[in-house]
């Protein structure tokens, strides 16, 4: 029997948060080895030679010009900003205080879409907001004796992938997901390049590094695949709740790889901003369903 659409989006979703929390957590591994511009670098060129495999032997290659198509490149630039903030934030912070930063990015979704597309959100959404973000101040803690600055990265990283995500949904169908996921590892490993200098230059890599790395290369590839797939299979409203399974990956491989036990203010924050996003999805969902019954001239399921 074959899988709807949003079921099919909401399993590509999980899967891409279990790829990329393990390839955080290798991320973390090896960059007591190397400055994380060098770990860009690496994965990157692993994962090019991947990914252009695969869109070969799958005719998805495109001239490059697709670049310069406006939602292509800002997919590509939310990309580049939010991997080096993140990286730069995963280098020092607990690996689940990062991932519990980066689970507002559902809300910044939904906000964004109001600001910049003009799509209509509610008081109850706007409240879901406002209490996801109170969240994050409770795991940041600024001015308080916990705070790290570091912690402001994972909120730019944040800022950069609203935008990756709202200009993924605007990229034209024609256009393989296979193909945008090369782009995007492409310009992503140039950057690492462009920033191995300044961070310290290259250092040799154990053998037990380029493993790693060739893993984790594997990893965001399949990380990139599924939730392009995902944001252009499902709704938003159905989708994007399963990005909160990267707080579960990364609170467990956080105990079991390095040993980080969550403090009670990260829990309590992470909750919030749970909490605060499913609210938000629940009420985008209320509120298809009336467009939708109201096109169709049906009363609302449940009236």
């Amino acid at each position: 029997m074959a899988l709807s659409p949003n079921i099919r989006g909401s399993l590509l979703m999980a899967v891409s948060m279990a790829a990329f929390t393990t390839n955080d957590s290798i991320t973390k591994v090896v960059s007591s080895e190397m400055n994380f511009g060098q770990v860009i670098l690496m994965r990157g060129l692993f994962a090019i030679l991947l990914v252009a495999a695969f869109a070969w032997y799958q005719g998805a290659l495109r001239p490059l010009q697709t670049l310069m198509i406006k939602p292509v490149a800002l997919r590509v630039v939310g990309e580049i900003g939010g991997t080096i903030a993140f990286m730069t934030a995963l280098a020092q912070l607990p690996l689940a205080n990062t991932s519990a930063i980066l689970q507002a990015l559902p809300l910044a979704i939904t906000l964004g879409a109001a600001l910049i597309f003009g799509e209509p959100v509610g008081w109850r959404r706007w409240s879901a907001i406002a209490a996801g973000f109170i969240g994050v101040l409770i795991i940041v803690r600024p001015g308080f004796a916990g705070f790290s600055y570091y912690s402001l990265f994972a909120l730019v990283s944040v800022a950069f992938c609203t935008l990756r995500d709202l200009a993924t949904r605007r990229i034209p169908a024609k256009i393989p997901s296979l193909f945008i996921t090369l782009l995007t590892t492409m310009t992503v490993t140039s950057a690492g390049g462009v920033i191995l200098v300044p961070l310290g230059g290259w250092s040799p890599p154990s053998s037990a590094a380029l493993g790693l790395q060739a893993l984790a290369a594997v990893l965001i590839v399949i990380g990139y695949q599924c939730i392009i797939s995902a944001l252009r299979t499902g709704d938003i409203s159905a989708v994007a709740p399963f990005r909160y399974s990267a707080l579960l990956w990364a609170m467990m491989l956080g105990y079991v790889v390095f040993g980080d036990v969550p403090d009670a203010m990260m829990v309590t924050g992470a909750a919030i901003i749970v909490a605060s996003g499913l609210y938000a999805f629940y009420r985008e969902r209320i509120r298809h369903r009336a467009l939708a019954a109201e096109s169709s001239g049906s009363p609302p399921e449940g009236v």
